[in-house]
């Protein structure tokens, strides 16, 4: 079968008769939910009963990484910037790999639960302190903790039934410019890189990473193009040397990071024939229905790799006992950054 490439989003808080009608183009695979969306428990299980109601196959996202970046907070637990638990495995590195394990199962439990498939996590840049845009959303400053936390993270993830996408490969670490505001370039070379910020992405890979989110990040000593943009890193690097199977989320085609490439049916071509699975047009109504048009111009592919993403049941909010231990591990872990 068939599998739309475009992941849009939604206005408001409920799916207009227009917003059902796009949602059923055979173009469209995936939806991603911001704030806006949301308002409570209740909102969120109407609106994803009218989505699933009409596309019962569609690859429901948001980002739910905790700390800044949270999009659904009221009737959720907060969840803590990762960061602090790489501070955590300055002082106990078996508490810090655990309390993630169990971070990352609380957050895709409480997701699941509404048959969201998937958060954008997670985060695989390192902090090289001086990224704001990365920052504490980092869970740590050296590759081997940083890998051995988000595999943690994932692992729990996996067990409430949650694939993980780690971001943004290569790594957005190192640069200072925010890539929603400019075009960052980074001017590491490839071997530098590779001792570096690809080791966290290489580890997970081996240890089932379900999917990968390029950055719009230009690596001026290894390619022109950004990262999402360059059949390089994406066919070369991520799936050839690398040998990763899984999916290739583009960054959001809207970011200014991502302008380099054109118009915005040019950035879909180009991020599709540089590798990616399925395209993100963000915050931009517009711009989305551009690109939808111009997906049906192309040949539908069928892409078996992104139903993988498609979240698995489970009945991990069952376990009354452990969520309140995870929620309370949350909160201390929260209390510990302010």
């Amino acid at each position: 079968m068939a599998t739309g490439a475009l992941m849009l989003d939604l206005v408001g808080t409920s799916l207009t008769a227009e917003e059902a009608i796009t949602l059923q183009q055979p173009e469209v695979g995936g939806l991603i939910l911001f704030s806006r969306n949301y308002t409570d428990p209740a909102q969120l299980e109407q609106l994803m009963q009218a989505i699933r109601s009409i596309r019962p196959d569609l690859i429901v996202a948001v980002d739910q990484e905790g700390g800044r970046v949270q999009r659904f907070r009221d009737g959720f637990t907060r969840l803590p910037a990762m960061a602090v638990l790489g501070r955590m495995y300055q002082r106990d590195p078996v508490e810090a790999c655990v309390s993630a394990h169990e971070l990352g199962w609380l957050m895709a439990a409480e997701l699941r639960a509404f048959d969201i498939d998937i958060s954008f996590a997670p985060v695989l840049d390192i902090d090289w302190q001086q990224s704001s845009i990365i920052g504490d959303r980092a869970f740590a400053s050296t590759p081997e903790t940083l890998a051995k936390l988000a595999l943690a993270f994932m692992q729990g993830m996996h067990e409430a039934g949650m694939a993980a996408t780690g971001k943004h490969f290569p790594g957005h670490g190192w640069v200072q410019a925010d890539s929603h505001l400019e075009l960052p370039v980074d001017e590491r070379d490839e071997a530098h890189l590779e001792q570096s910020d690809i080791q966290p992405f290489k580890y997970l890979i081996t240890h089932g990473l379900d999917a990968i989110m390029p950055a719009h990040v230009v690596y001026s000593q290894v390619d022109v193009e950004p990262a999402g943009f360059s059949s390089y890193w994406l066919k070369e690097k991520l799936r050839k040397q690398l040998g990763f199977s899984g999916v290739i989320f583009s960054d959001d085609l809207t970011m200014e990071g991502a302008s380099i490439a054109g118009s915005y049916a040019q950035r879909c071509q180009k991020a599709l024939d540089a590798g990616c699975d399925m395209v993100l047009v963000c915050n931009q109504p517009r711009q989305a229905l551009e690109v939808l048009d111009y997906l049906s111009t192309r040949p539908m592919v069928n892409n078996p790799r992104i139903a993988t993403m498609r979240g698995k049941s489970s009945d991990s909010l069952q376990n009354t006992q452990r969520l309140e231990q995870a929620r309370g591990l949350a909160g201390r872990c929260v209390a510990l950054i302010r």
